[in-house]
């Protein structure tokens, strides 16, 4: 079972009332992948938002390990706001434990608690905003045009 201690720990969940918490706890699944083990697959679909609980995961384009997320991080938001294909695989690293938060139970939140939704929608909003902030840092950092001016 989990417990709300745990959604906590994820930003996405920031602002919310214990008993939205104790709500959207009976939305959440849990799922256990084996090193390895493709999670999401470029190119594929995807419906749930993944909270790493445990583990680690691989985050590989082309066949590139881009980087590696570890309990706290959150990935698979991008497809559930933007119906597209995912943009990289998504392989654990270690015996990976996750939680996930499917678009069908979003949509259940949509329709029994609005204000719920709303927060939950803005954090990821705040979270994606915040994840692209620190990839435009990075990127000027190595870029040849931070050394004009």
């Amino acid at each position: 079972m989990i417990n709300s201690a745990v959604l906590w720990q994820y930003s996405i969940f920031d602002g919310l009332e214990n008993e939205q918490i104790d709500y959207i706890i009976n939305l959440i699944k849990e799922e256990v992948f084996e090193p390895g083990e493709d999670i999401i697959v470029e190119n594929g679909p995807n419906d749930k938002i993944h909270f790493i609980l445990d583990g680690r995961v691989s985050v590989i384009k082309n066949e590139i390990v881009l980087m590696e997320l570890v309990e706290g991080d959150v990935f698979g938001e991008m497809e559930v706001l933007e119906i597209l294909p995912v943009e990289a695989t998504i392989r654990a690293a270690l015996k990976t434990k996750l939680l996930t938060l499917s678009v069908d139970a979003l949509g259940e939140l949509f329709e029994y608690d609005l204000k719920t939704y709303s927060f939950i929608i803005t954090n990821l909003a705040r979270d994606l905003s915040r994840r692209l902030r620190r990839m435009n840092v990075r990127v000027m950092k190595e870029s040849p045009v931070s050394d004009w001016n």
